[in-house]
């Protein structure tokens, strides 16, 4: 899908930083839908279902937490991706608004070029011409490192490793949304599940297994939050 196929709605009360957004996106080639406060975005994401939401956090009113958590609960827009809008300095919780619904982070202000890659490779994590087919990619792909989840194997250059289940599961994860941080709750859940006991360390030794098996530079350590893939 081209760039001029991808609808991107900008929620932002601040006029000049909805124009500078929208300027730049619209000279990118996509189709922009503006926003200067939560209602309206609301109204715009059920009349456009865009493909990606950038989302501001403190607005007057209601704030982009709980903009995101009521788009999120419009049966149209359960593919959208979600990027909140947060300025230097403010005080704002990855932690909620991952829990909120939200998809990324993106820091203002931003250099264009640097806000077009981000957005570009949010749009290719989520692959929207495989969901609009209702397929998903069986293989994931970064630089040297292949994921094959279908025949559940991993190589690293031409070389095929072996991982346990739970390491697998674990790099699988991960490796399904780069860039997006998963808390340890979320990993615990999602891995090991709520009714098994595990100890606290135990996320951390296999990302550390992992990380001798795939290398340094792939999965990253958010302080105090979690693990990501790089993007």
């Amino acid at each position: 899908m081209s760039s001029n196929n991808y609808k991107i709605l900008v929620v932002d009360d601040e006029e000049d930083i909805l124009e500078f957004l929208g300027y730049n996106l619209k000279k990118e080639g996509f189709s922009v839908f503006l926003a200067r406060d939560g209602s309206t975005a609301i109204e715009q994401s059920k009349k456009n279902t865009p493909h990606l939401i950038l989302l501001d956090i403190m607005m007057p009113g209601m704030d982009g937490i709980e903009v995101c958590e009521k788009i999120r609960a419009l049966p149209t827009v359960g593919k959208t991706i979600i990027a909140f809008l947060t300025a230097r300095g403010e005080d704002y919780s990855q932690i909620a608004g991952f829990q909120a619904g939200g998809d990324d982070y993106i820091t203002k202000p931003i250099k264009p070029k640097v806000l077009i890659s981000r957005i570009n490779a949010l749009l290719k994590r989520v692959g929207w011409s495989e969901l609009s087919t209702g397929q998903e990619n069986s293989v994931i792909t970064k630089g040297d490192l292949v994921v094959d989840r279908d025949k559940y194997i991993v190589f690293k250059g031409k070389e095929e490793l072996i991982l346990p289940k739970k390491e697998f599961e674990l790099l699988l994860l991960l490796s399904s949304k780069p860039g997006r941080v998963f808390t340890r709750d979320e990993i615990f859940q999602m891995i090991w599940e709520d009714n098994v006991i595990v100890g606290d360390r135990t996320i951390d030794v296999h990302i550390r297994k992992l990380r001798e098996k795939i290398g340094e530079g792939h999965i990253r350590t958010i302080k105090g939050v979690g693990y990501k893939f790089a993007e």
